[in-house]
């Protein structure tokens, strides 16, 4: 069990906590990028929103007063909660249970015109397709967006139960 130094308190821990998980997150979806080569799909980017604002969230938490902090904290579970979503929607596109709902996941579709009009709309940078799973532990079954969605589950979780946990102390 970890428990804060007298010098912080619990509210303050569980936001800072948030933050560094959060911007944790980012960095390494960054480094996967950067260093391990991969490339995003649009759902992967859309997926990074709720932990971007989270760590917003939890650093504007941190140097509020305190009722502002109990509501920054509330709020960071329902952001997280649509990173759940965001993960669910992108596992289901992987596992091909449904379409993915964004265009950019979607092949392109050419009309008519010569092969340089055709050039000129692809995009300068290719895309991933977001059926195509990226898995980062070789042999393990569990792709990023799974890995996103379980993350994002946790941190709403966690920070849900320390909230409650700590109504029920206070009451």
């Amino acid at each position: 069990m970890v428990t804060a130094p007298a010098s912080v308190p619990r509210l303050r821990l569980a936001l800072g906590l948030t933050a560094l998980i959060s911007l944790a997150t980012l960095g390494a979806a960054l480094a996967s990028e950067r260093w391990g080569g991969l490339v995003p799909c649009a759902l992967c980017l859309v997926e990074r929103w709720p932990w971007r604002v989270a760590a917003a969230i939890a650093l504007v938490g941190l140097v509020v007063p305190r009722k502002m902090a109990l509501v920054l904290a509330w709020l960071v579970v329902p952001v997280m909660l649509g990173g759940v979503v965001a993960g669910a929607v992108h596992v289901g596109v992987e596992w091909r249970l449904w379409p993915s709902p964004l265009p950019q996941c979607q092949a392109p579709h050419f009309q008519t015109g010569s092969i340089a009009q055709r050039l000129a709309s692809m995009p300068a940078k290719p895309s991933k397709a977001c059926e195509d799973a990226t898995y980062l532990i070789p042999g393990v079954p569990v792709s990023m967006a799974m890995m996103n969605l379980l993350d994002s589950l946790a941190v709403a979780a966690g920070m849900a139960w320390f909230l409650i946990a700590r109504r029920e102390r206070a009451a």
